[in-house]
């Protein structure tokens, strides 16, 4: 029987940047769903629990903080528990302790990294959980 498919949320604003990531990780054989703000990426991940979640920062409508904020409340442990990778280019020291006591799995900022280092690091953070 063959391994299911894991599952990506791309959570990011710039188009050019989400068709880039998703274009990578969609040839390299994961199932994505995308969200552009985040309010659409509450909303997705609920309904989705993916595996994975790529997140942005700075977001329209509710930034990356809140939206870990309120999936790290969910008690559906599919949902609150889920890997996340924040690919950012919010890098101060700041950001990044606040990302990490959200329980973020790893933080990329997005102008220092290729599209294949996002998806080698997708595939070791899955690879731990």
């Amino acid at each position: 029987m063959a391994e299911k498919q894991k599952k990506i949320l791309v959570v990011e604003d710039d188009i050019t940047m989400r068709e880039i990531v998703v274009h990578k990780l969609t040839s390299s054989g994961f199932d994505v769903v995308e969200a552009d703000d985040g309010k659409k990426a509450v909303e997705v991940w609920q309904k989705e629990k993916p595996d994975i979640v790529l997140l942005d920062l700075m977001l329209p409508e509710m930034d990356g903080y809140q939206v870990l904020e309120t999936i790290r409340k969910n008690p559906d442990p599919t949902i609150s528990k889920a890997a996340v990778i924040v690919l950012s280019n919010l890098y101060s020291k700041e950001d990044i302790q606040k990302a990490k006591s959200l329980s973020i799995d790893d933080f990329m900022v997005k102008a220092y990294h290729t599209t294949e280092e996002i998806l080698d690091r997708v595939k070791k953070t899955l690879d731990k959980k």
